[in-house]
């Protein structure tokens, strides 16, 4: 057994090691397929100074599938700054098998400097002085909420769970977050945030193609500046990311079906938590599952410990009638398996510290523009939406992926509402798979 170490150029540390641009890299491993000469001898026959040649050599020398190798282009990292934050959702919606991290909401300017234009997103003109005039508004009741709860806070310590002997720096962190957390619900989806993506170019490929064969101007924009940044690095792969009639086909159907539910459903007040769990564990029967629940779950020293076969081979979907987008933004981001929602306002979420009626004028005006857009049939209906609209979101993954995710929503430091949703269903995958319920941990949220 032998083993050579391929370092993409540039290497931090690695001047011993053959340097190799991402798709030389690709192309390597792709003959490396074809071979049984061993990694050594096909490196020795690459030009290193001139790697398009070496590239093209190898590529003619059998017709290798773009697919198959564009997933051994190691990470490509492209940051996007100043895109909506609708935008930043739908990347992680479509780049699936993506590592990032997006700016916390915590952390961006809250006010309208921190919009795209109405041009850039698709407005219609004769309604661009209507949505700006709603955005300044949303903004202004999030900052007088956030300040009206960060003074309670202040004033009534007790509200607010501060661990036992915090520092004072924490205690005011801890405060302000709650302000934040709970008055954030009135942030308008449009607001401008930063993402990071790490994946490979066959993915950034399909990532790229689906976003040019969205409607929306802005996902046009973000197409062409990912691959024109791309090119650079993986000039070959990244001619498959051109906008593609089945994608197109399938974007058509579910805007859709998104205008339709949305116009049926929009709705300001709030909709109660009704949550759906479909646990499937059936088997072949040559391959019945012999494992207890416990042997799966036991041997964890936390969530991130291996679980065995019997939560790894159960099939689990669940949903929720009642996502706000603020919480769909961020559980849309667990990667397995597949998510869906249709992305419509079925209902306005404040938490209780924030009292509907004193914005229900706000709410109204709200939702009479998104429906104006939506029976106009435009796609740009997406940044009419404040953070507290609320979206029937689905997820299908695997019991063990589920159950991470169930203990890391409910535990030390989420979000109040995450661990509200993730307890409900959790209790609900309790009905169906008892055993589980001695060996899944839920938290109580407790800060952090």
């Amino acid at each position: 057994m032998r083993i050579t170490g391929l370092a993409i150029v540039p290497p931090p540390s690695a001047a011993d090691l053959p340097k190799v641009t991402p798709e030389l890299l690709a192309s390597v491993l792709a003959r490396y397929s074809r071979s049984n000469d061993g990694i050594g001898a096909i490196l020795d026959k690459v030009d290193i100074a001139n790697p398009d040649a070496s590239i093209d050599r190898i590529l003619k020398f059998v017709d290798y599938g773009h697919a198959s190798i564009g997933g051994l282009t190691g990470g490509l990292a492209i940051a996007l700054d100043d895109i909506s934050m609708w935008l930043a959702y739908k990347l992680f919606d479509l780049a699936q098998m993506a590592d990032g991290q997006e700016s916390s909401t915590r952390y961006i300017t809250m006010d309208p400097t921190n919009l795209p234009t109405p041009e850039e997103i698709g407005i219609p003109e004769d309604l661009a002085p209507r949505w700006a005039a709603l955005m300044a508004k949303s903004f202004a009741a999030y900052q007088s909420e956030y300040a009206r709860l960060d003074d309670l806070g202040s004033a009534e310590p007790d509200r607010v769970r501060v661990p036992e002997n915090a520092k004072p720096a924490v205690v005011n962190r801890i405060r302000k977050n709650y302000a934040l957390d709970r008055a954030r619900y009135f942030i308008p989806l449009a607001t401008r945030t930063n993402v990071g993506l790490v994946q490979t170019s066959r993915m950034w490929a399909n990532t790229v193609k689906h976003l040019d064969s969205l409607p929306h101007p802005e996902a046009h924009s973000a197409a062409k500046l990912i691959r024109d940044e791309l090119i650079k690095q993986s000039p070959r792969l990244m001619r498959h990311s051109f906008a593609e009639e089945s994608y197109k086909a399938q974007v058509t159907q579910e805007l859709a079906t998104s205008f339709k539910l949305g116009l049926d459903r929009l709705s300001t007040a709030p909709l109660a938590d009704e949550v759906w769990v479909n646990v499937d564990r059936s088997a072949p029967p040559w391959l019945a599952e012999e494992q207890s629940m416990g042997e799966a779950l036991k041997p964890r020293g936390n969530r991130y410990g291996y679980q065995g076969t019997a939560t790894r081979r159960m099939r689990v979907g669940f949903a929720w009638n009642n996502m706000a987008v603020a919480e769909l933004r961020d559980l849309n981001r667990h990667r397995t398996g597949h998510r869906y929602t249709p992305m419509i306002q079925a209902g306005f979420y404040l938490p209780e510290e924030i009292k509907h009626a004193d914005h229900q004028a706000l709410l109204d005006e709200q939702a009479a523009l998104t429906r104006e857009l939506m029976e106009r049939g435009s796609e740009a209906y997406v940044y009419s939406l404040l953070l507290g609209a609320q979206t029937p979101f689905e997820h299908s993954t695997h019991a063990d992926k589920f159950i991470y995710e169930a203990e890391l929503r409910t535990g030390m430091g989420a979000h109040f509402r995450y661990a509200e949703h993730l307890s409900a269903v959790l209790h609900e995958f309790f009905e169906q798979v008892p055993e589980a319920r001695e060996w899944v941990v839920e938290g109580t949220a407790e800060p952090e």
